[in-house]
């Protein structure tokens, strides 16, 4: 029963990937990487840690190696904010040895106090990570704006959906930060975002010049009570959203946070990830 089951899921998996390809193929179509070089296109795919955040570091950093991944979004889990330098370079050193780039840290949420705002960009300076992911006090901006001027560390505001009363949409981040620099940023959580009735890709298109980090995931339901699952088996677009980010050629992390299973994340992670590649194989030989 147990194989049967698994094969029944594979095929499940497979059909959906067959059926998101041609959404994504016209994207491909511009892509500037050669698929034999990079099945990703351009994209920087990673691991959000949260998803590891009952692991260890050595465990998690493992984990990622499973999946096939080189990129990371480190969570205080891995990399507590109340490091001393060396600690933050010494965790940083062990990603890279393992053939794995942090080029995030996050979610920090800070108050509007200057003290804490400098703290978590000393904290990813030390690290030499060059985003933060944030929630901070919309107050805090104008700190928030000296500070990535002096430190030129990127601050990417994570929205948190519905529940969230200062950040629920890209566009709610959009308006706040479009005075300050442009080191000021989103993080879009996709899941979060089509659970307040946004679409996405299309906010990706829309804020592409100041999306500075994403959270890939997939959820069972667009409503508010919406949850999280493995990659293919819930209700968002993984096609239109790789799509889009190849589309804008963006820059950054996107990293696959899987928040199910926080226990025993690996397998899920794993399906997900698998899930992300077959979008995109299948787009890519739509192109040849």
């Amino acid at each position: 029963m147990g194989s049967s089951s698994l094969s029944r899921r594979s095929l499940l998996g497979a059909g959906a990937a067959l059926a998101a390809g041609p959404a994504l193929a016209p994207f491909l179509a511009g892509s500037a990487v050669a698929a034999a070089d990079d099945p990703w296109h351009g994209l920087k795919i990673g691991v959000a840690s949260y998803t590891l955040r009952k692991l260890p570091l050595d465990a998690a950093i493992q984990a990622i190696r499973k999946v096939g991944l080189s990129y990371v979004s480190i969570k205080d889990f891995h990399l507590p904010l109340k490091s001393t330098p060396e600690e933050r370079k010494a965790v940083v050193a062990k990603f890279r040895a393992a053939g794995i780039t942090p080029l995030s840290c996050g979610v920090i949420t800070t108050p509007n106090d200057e003290a804490a705002i400098r703290a978590a960009f000393e904290y990813a300076r030390d690290a030499g990570i060059p985003t933060i992911v944030g929630n901070p006090d919309p107050a805090s901006l104008p700190i928030i704006d000296r500070m990535v001027k002096e430190f030129d560390i990127r601050l990417a505001i994570h929205n948190h959906g519905p529940e969230d009363k200062r950040w629920p949409s890209p566009y709610d981040v959009m308006k706040g930060i479009e005075p300050y620099d442009r080191r000021i940023g989103i993080c879009i959580d996709v899941g979060h975002t089509a659970r307040v009735k946004v679409d996405p890709a299309e906010a990706i298109r829309k804020c592409r010049d100041r999306i500075h980090d994403v959270h890939l995931k997939d959820i069972h339901s667009t409503e508010p009570n919406g949850k999280p699952v493995e990659g293919g088996r819930g209700v968002l677009d993984f096609a239109s959203i790789l799509g889009a980010l190849v589309e804008i050629r963006y820059p950054h992390l996107v990293g696959i946070e899987y928040e199910k299973d926080a226990d025993d994340p690996i397998p899920g992670l794993a399906e997900t990830v698998g899930y992300a590649r077959a979008v995109m194989k299948y787009a890519t030989a739509r192109r040849l």
